[in-house]
């Protein structure tokens, strides 16, 4: 018989720091699920951008020096990119910076936002460019019931209806409605779920404020009903596992196992509220700028019969602050200070 190989004891001290690079990698995963996939796309596109000027102007992007950022800052506001000069907005410059700034932080060389270069250079762009944000228009439940005669009795149209009646109904953000997925745990990339109940459908959201449930009943109508248009979306299209909302192909015949990027709902309620003449007065190239995802939260926001209070948690928000601005209609002088204080 063969002798036995022998067992050589492992090297404490190796085994300690594969361990420990395990762990780091294990860390590294966390810190970049901390931001949504959104987040990471765009901050990752103002990390490029800011290398790009600094080779252009033969500045080291790297440690940050916060003389070299408030010039940047100070090009983005004046930047000329075609024709006329134009340019970027206050709130583009300040999202810009907090992308550096979380990338400076994710390479270990934080940034000083307060440095004085940055500071002041900051505080003169909000004083000359800064505006109000150009919110989009809020779409009403009349609006969806016309948009909705607009779409095909396929299974595209079926996915479509029951993304344009979950999305209105829970005021949810168009990342919020492509990150459902059918059960708990389903997908590594999901950021919610749905749960069928007796009265209604109950969606677990993991939002911007964390974990938040939204109850959404049962319409006056079938044809108008989200609960409806979901459970229906389910049962043709055979969805009993993953993502929610997938991609179709091309000729319509076949669900894929691919989930649908948020962009796709911008584009559906922009095309389908054009088709449905939603602002008509307008000509039709400001219309489309008018409407994308954030039109259907706003329009729950707008025309929800309901306490304030109530809207806020079911949209998540967290302050009533932030409620209000997606209330496009709401009686702005119900409560009267000058009155009550005696004018």
């Amino acid at each position: 018989m063969a002798d036995a190989p022998l067992l050589v004891p492992s090297d404490p001290e190796a085994t300690e720091l594969a361990h420990l690079a395990d762990l780091a990698d294990k860390a590294r995963a966390y810190a970049r699920s901390a931001k949504a996939a959104n987040t990471q796309r765009a901050y990752a596109a103002d990390w490029r951008h800011y290398t790009a000027w600094c080779a252009r102007r033969g500045v080291v992007p790297l440690p940050p020096d916060p003389q070299a950022i408030g010039l940047y800052l100070a090009d983005l506001a004046s930047e000329t990119p075609t024709g006329p000069r134009r340019g970027r907005s206050a709130a583009t410059v300040e999202r810009r910076l907090s992308g550096l700034a979380w990338t400076f932080r994710q390479r270990g060389t934080p940034l000083d936002r307060s440095d004085r270069h940055i500071k002041e250079v900051l505080a003169g762009i909000r004083r000359t460019h800064g505006r109000p944000p150009v919110q989009k228009d809020a779409l009403l439940a009349e609006d969806v019931v016309r948009m909705l005669a607009h779409l095909d009795r396929d299974l595209r149209g079926l996915r479509d209806r029951a993304i344009l009646l979950l999305g209105f109904a829970g005021g949810l953000r168009r990342s919020e409605i492509v990150g459902l997925d059918h059960g708990a745990e389903d997908t590594a990339d999901g950021s919610g779920w749905v749960e069928i109940l007796d009265g209604g459908v109950v969606l677990h959201i993991r939002g911007k404020t964390g974990w938040r449930e939204v109850e959404v009943g049962p319409g006056t109508s079938p044809l108008t009903c989200p609960v409806a248009a979901l459970t229906s979306w389910l049962e043709l299209g055979r969805i009993a596992h993953g993502p929610l909302f997938r991609r179709i192909t091309r000729d319509g015949k076949r669900i894929l196992g691919e989930r649908l990027s948020d962009k796709h709902v911008a584009r559906l309620v922009q095309t389908t509220a054009l088709a449905a003449g939603v602002r008509g007065d307008l000509p039709e190239g400001e219309r489309r700028l008018r409407f994308a995802g954030h039109s259907l939260r706003a329009g729950l926001a707008t025309a929800a019969e309901a306490e304030e209070r109530v809207v806020q948690r079911h949209l998540g928000h967290a302050s009533a602050e932030m409620t209000r601005r997606y209330q496009r209609r709401r009686d702005r002088f119900r409560i009267n200070l000058t009155k009550a204080a005696g004018l």
